[in-house]
This record gives C-alpha cells, structure tokens and sequence, in this order.
C-alpha cells in the first residue's frame, strides 16, 4: 500500500504559511534514506525529485517507485512524501504514472507556447483523474540539466498565466536561475519579474529550480512572492562527493574494513543529511508536516 502522497496539499499549505517544501533529489539508496530520515526527523514535508537520467540510473521508474515505497514503511515514515518526475519529457511522464509516481513535471518550455499548452492540457486531464500533482514550466531554467542547456531566461508574464490557467497544481517560470553552480558573474534572481508573473497567476503555488548556490535572503524574498516549492540538487551533490573524498584521502577505506561501502558511503550520507537539514531550515519547512 503506498503512502506517497501528491504534493498539491503540502505546496497550497506552504504558499498559506509563507514557507517553501524542499524538492530534493534523489540518486541512489543512500540519497533517499538520508532524505527520508532528515525529513521525519524534522517533521517535515518532502518531494523526492527524480530525473529521468537519474531514473535510468536506479534501473527505471519502477525499481524507484518499490524503493520508495519499501522506505516509507521500513522506516516508518509519517511525514508527507511525494515521488516526482523532474523535468520529464511527455513520453517519461507517461511512464511515470504508470510506475506509480504521485507527482510529474511535463517541461515543455523547450517547445513553441502553443505545443507546451496543447501537451501540458493533456497531461492535467490524466494527473486530474489520477489525483497526481503536476508541475509545468515556462521559460527555459538555465544550466544544465539532462542534458538541456539553458541561459536562465527569464518567462513571460502572459505565458505564465495561459500555462497557470490550463489547471496545473504548480508552475516552474524563469527568473534568472540556472542549474548547477552559479558563475561569479550571476546578475541574481530578477524579482521584478517573480511579481509580475505572481500578479498574473494569482494563487498558483510557483516553483524555484536551480535552488543550489541562490544566497539566502534572495531565496526568503522568493518565498515571500509566491514560491512555495524550491528545487535542490547540486548542493547534496557536492557535500556528497566532498565528504568521500576527504574520507579516502585520509585513508579510513584502507583501515579495517573501510572498504565496505556502508562504512565507505557512510560519510556521504551523513553530509547529505546535515545538507537537508539546512535547506529546509532556511525554507521553512521544518515542524510543517
């Protein structure tokens, strides 16, 4: 019996109580065990984001979904989870709810306004029926992410509102953000036109991809403006990766049985969670489920 749950619920509380839900996404099983705990330890709702490189990865949507699941019980997790598809084709929609996954983002920003409505239509009527939440972006995020490279553009107002009108639960609209690391030179988030876009969508919970490296007042403001949801990646990435290395180069994996991947990962682990703690904190989130 799965417990995941849509993120609908969780994103209209968050854009109510003026704090923001963290998505945080996942790689493997020590990512998704140290989210799980971080998040139940701090009463706090989560969305596990998966990608569909990172889907690939853990041996598609299905072995992902039975994870999760598996997770939810086996730790005994009461807090509210959603399981969702992030920056997902139509086709990895499609194969997301039919693996079982509560929340999809179809991300047509690439296409023509006109061929993003015609295919996100398509996708609320199905999410709809199903009681999944769904997730569409306007104006491409910048960086890169699987593989879509994008400048940070920033979305139109009137694309936002046509998109937000289709019955979509959140909207991912540009503002300047990219994925990945922020350069030196990063002009920072263009508020100006969060408001605009806030000021046509009214109560649409908004959505901020590219949450590593945005400096904390800049992501308060955000949340102050409408955006209930903030996307995290990069940053668990690097703890993740910085924490290994450090654990190698101080030769603990050739000590006893270092090598043994649950003592070898398990400072990996550990980072991430101290890296979930922070982000939520700084969102708000903690306390909320």
């Amino acid at each position: 019996m799965s417990r995941l749950v849509s993120a609908k619920d969780m994103l209209i509380k968050a854009r109510d109580g003026k704090y923001a839900v963290a998505q945080i996404n996942i790689n493997n099983l020590e990512w998704t065990k140290a989210v799980l705990q971080t998040v139940q330890e701090l009463k706090s709702p989560v969305i596990l984001g998966v990608s569909e490189g990172a889907g690939k990865y853990m041996c598609g949507y299905k072995t992902v979904v039975g994870m999760v699941n598996g997770m939810l019980d086996s730790l005994d997790i009461t807090v509210p989870v959603a399981l969702h598809l992030d920056h997902g084709s139509f086709e990895g929609a499609k194969a997301c709810i039919n693996a079982g996954f509560s929340s999809i983002m179809f991300d047509g920003s690439h296409y023509p306004i006109e061929e993003n409505i015609a295919k996100t239509t398509a996708l609320v009527n199905t999410c709809d029926i199903l009681g999944l939440s769904l997730e569409a972006e306007v104006g491409s995020i910048g960086g890169e992410e699987d593989g879509v490279v994008g400048m940070g553009e920033c979305a139109d107002p009137d694309e936002c509102k046509a998109v937000a009108d289709l019955g979509v639960t959140m909207l991912a609209a540009g503002i300047g953000n990219i994925h990945g690391k922020y350069p030196a030179n990063w002009p920072g988030l263009r508020f100006d036109v969060l408001e605009a876009i806030k000021a046509k969508t009214g109560d649409m919970p908004l959505v901020l991809h590219g949450g590593t490296g945005i400096p904390d007042d800049m992501i308060k403001k955000a949340i102050s403006l409408g955006v209930a949801k903030i996307n995290v990646n990069t940053e668990c990435q690097l703890v993740f990766q910085e924490a290994t290395r450090k654990y190698i180069e101080e030769g603990k994996d050739l000590q006893g049985k270092g090598f043994d991947p649950r003592k070898l990962l398990a400072p990996g682990f550990e980072a991430i969670k101290a890296k979930v703690t922070e982000k939520i904190t700084t969102f708000g989130s903690v306390g909320k489920a």
